[in-house]
């Protein structure tokens, strides 16, 4: 196996005997595979939709499906892997046979065959065949140039985030024809030796704005089923009785879990990126959704550890279940682990009856933090936070988001999240929030210095309130008082990261590490083109920002 597809890749190289995520080289294997099935998927895909106008949109949400299943602490399963990989083959021949019958009807000739590549991929009968071709697919035979297989592992990167944020909207019935249209496209055109460099660029640059689209689906999504979010105090307590633990970032799973919980003396707590569920209305109004436990992803072996009830994964961000709470732990979605039970049609009923079984929480008091900060509760007192910079109140606006992690490195945040002046303002969206969301910041003239906007599915909230504040102060984003402190982990970073380059926003610090799937030179680009940087200590970062 090969695999640096996120930024705790081993030795800051790539994982190439387990992965640092706990995936198996078999696994490592299996997702290559879904990878390539998917690119020939899209080839006929793309080129149905140029001969008939259309595919059917089984084979459309498949494909965001398949791309998100290969993100990173998603699904580790090998058998539901092969599930996927099969029904990839299936849907790709569907799609052959559509180009193919309108080909002739339109043209009265057979189109030509496809004999390479993966549009021509025939699945192996067997599991350990399967594990084979994959062998034969990682990320080192994308392209035999340096940096084009760095902009197209860029490319496929964001691809990968973008279809997570457009699996989340369409689960609550969000879809857009245009979006689907370019993952095929874009996927299709990773395995066309044809396309240079700049062929590739363009095309992450176009992801990135597709992505953007998707995000503010997204958003349209959640607060139509949810109501926009609003300022919200959250209890990192606890309440006596009966508790589920819910985590990852699916809103709907949470509300459908509230739903079959109702009445039943049990509570549930949030948990990593669904922290910021606490701000919708149509979730908070449930009584029994308790409050917070615990901080982000990497922490959860601990914290699971000494859950006294169920728990639920929900998306990405799973690892390796302890013995000590494995058979605590349930999956939904497209999360899977081995020997982990998987719930299916959002019935939680395995989930409710093991959380009867367990001791549940006694009643301990704990400290409130705020959420709830979404681009409409921000920009409904805009005209406030206008008055203040205006006035020197506020001086400076600092972006400190994405996500955590467990390498070293990401105490950065803390301290710069510490020593921001007092007369400045942090928001914050994603798990990397738990580095400081539980320190006392303050506020300026009643305007809080720490404004939670969300999960990092609210990227877009974050654009729109740079964006609104650019508009009133009528220059552009890059000269508004606003600096953005990134930390990324896996592949929705990726997405979000080029979203904001496709808006041509500048001077962004990334970090902990930059990533090892960028070239020199595409890492030259990307510096000269952006100003992107990597963060250094926080002493000099702000020194640098505020001078």
């Amino acid at each position: 196996m090969f695999c640096h597809q996120c930024e705790q890749t081993a030795r800051g190289i790539g994982c190439d005997i387990s992965g640092v995520c706990g995936k198996k080289p078999e696994v490592a294997a299996l997702q290559d595979l879904l990878l390539y099935g998917l690119k020939g998927l899209s080839i006929y895909a793309e080129k149905a939709r140029q001969a008939a106008g259309t595919v059917d949109e089984e084979i459309s949400r498949f494909t965001i499906e398949g791309l998100f299943s290969t993100v990173t602490n998603v699904n580790f399963n090998p058998a539901r892997l092969e599930v996927l990989i099969r029904k990839c083959y299936q849907l790709k021949e569907r799609a052959r046979a559509l180009y193919e019958q309108t080909w002739k009807a339109k043209n009265g000739t057979d189109a030509a065959k496809i004999t390479e590549g993966p549009a021509a991929w025939v699945p192996a009968t067997d599991l350990a065949g399967l594990i084979r071709q994959g062998e034969g697919q990682g990320v080192n035979t994308f392209h035999e140039n340096e940096d084009i297989k760095s902009a197209i592992e860029i490319l496929t990167y964001g691809l990968k985030g973008m279809a997570a944020y457009a699996d989340h909207a369409a689960i609550l019935g969000k879809k857009d024809e245009e979006i689907f249209v370019f993952i095929h496209r874009a996927l299709a055109a990773t395995a066309d030796k044809s396309l240079g460099l700049m062929d590739f660029v363009g095309l992450a640059m176009e992801c990135g704005k597709l992505n953007l689209k998707t995000m503010e689906l997204l958003s349209q999504a959640h607060t139509e089923r949810f109501g926009h979010p609003t300022p919200t105090s959250v209890s990192l307590g606890t309440r006596a009785g009966k508790a589920i633990l819910i985590s990852g970032h699916d809103l709907l799973d949470l509300e459908e879990l509230l739903k079959q919980t109702e009445g039943k003396g049990i509570y549930v707590y949030t948990h990593g990126e669904m922290l910021p569920a606490h701000g919708y209305p149509g979730l908070k109004k449930y009584a029994h959704l308790a409050g917070n436990y615990g901080g982000a992803w990497q922490d959860q072996q601990e914290e699971f550890a000494q859950f006294p009830g169920a728990i639920l994964m929900t998306t990405n961000c799973i690892q390796r279940p302890a013995e000590s709470y494995v058979q605590n732990i349930f999956t939904s979605g497209l999360v899977a682990w081995p020997g982990v039970q998987h719930i299916s049609n959002r019935d939680f009923t395995p989930v409710i009856k093991r959380a009867q079984q367990l001791s549940g929480f006694p009643e301990t008091p704990g400290k409130q933090i705020m959420v709830g900060f979404g681009h409409q509760a921000v920009l409904s007192v805009a005209d406030k936070v206008i008055e203040a910079v205006k006035g020197g109140a506020i001086r400076h606006f600092f972006l400190i988001g994405g996500c955590d992690g467990a390498k070293s490195g990401r105490n950065y945040y803390t301290d710069f999240a510490e020593k921001v002046p007092k007369d400045s303002v942090i928001l914050t969206l994603a798990c990397g929030k738990y580095r400081f969301n539980k320190l006392d910041f303050g506020d300026i003239g009643g305007i809080p210095r720490l404004l939670d906007v969300g999960q990092c599915n609210d990227a877009y909230s974050a654009v729109q309130i740079a964006q609104a504040l650019a508009g009133a102060f009528g220059v552009g984003v890059n000269d508004l008082p606003l600096s953005l402190i990134l930390s990324w982990y896996e592949q929705k970073a990726v997405a979000i990261l080029l979203s904001l380059l496709s808006l041509g926003i500048k001077n962004i610090r990334l970090g902990p590490s930059l990533p090892a799937f960028v070239s020199p030179n595409v890492l030259k680009f990307l510096v000269e083109q952006f100003n992107i940087s990597p963060i250094s200590t926080a002493e000099a970062d702000l020194k640098a920002i505020l001078k």
